[in-house]
């Protein structure tokens, strides 16, 4: 398998994207997937040079890095250059399917996803919780969901395997800009 290049969305990319970004990047199998290219960017983020500090301190308990992490605006070219796009709701997926119409198909949430590639019925709800003001607790809850899931999309994409540094990972020049 090639090297997928996945790109999580989400509205401030503040917490859900980045945290889902790195804890896949975390799970994917370097042996198979070594040059793997995961990004997130946000529907309505502002650039910034550092991961928010709770959202990198919950990161870390998972084993996540942030390393190099710049929050971003989704554009047009962040969604035509992935293979798989992942919102973590529905009005995300749907942004950015309207930035690049030729993404439909290969757009989801990623419950949704998840659920599709592994044949789970469907639940009551492909969206995850904003936890955006809520507290550190419920951004620990969100972590782990999303690492669940992340680990699942690992899985998915190049099979069980040894897991990659997020810092590992090549970044193109366009995914990697503000």
């Amino acid at each position: 398998m090639s090297a997928p290049r996945v790109l999580f969305v989400r509205a401030g990319n503040l917490y859900r994207s980045p945290l889902a970004e790195r804890l896949l990047a975390a799970r994917l199998p370097t042996a198979r997937l070594p040059t793997a290219r995961i990004g997130s960017a946000g529907t309505h983020a502002r650039p910034c040079p550092r991961m928010d500090p709770e959202t990198r301190r919950v990161l870390a308990e998972r084993g996540g890095d942030d390393t190099g992490f710049t929050s971003r605006q989704l554009t047009p070219e962040l969604v035509g250059g992935a293979d798989l796009v992942l919102g973590t709701e529905r009005a995300h997926r749907d942004a950015a399917v309207r930035l690049r119409p030729g993404a439909l198909h290969r757009a989801f949430t990623l419950r949704e996803f998840v659920r599709l590639a592994t044949g789970t019925p469907p639940g009551a709800e492909d969206e995850i919780e904003d936890p955006h003001g809520a507290g550190e607790e419920m951004l620990r809850d969100c972590a782990e969901r999303l690492d669940a899931l992340a680990a699942e999309v690992a899985r998915v994409l190049g099979g069980p395997g040894p897991t990659a540094s997020p810092a590992g990972l090549t970044t193109p020049a366009t995914w990697a800009s503000c």
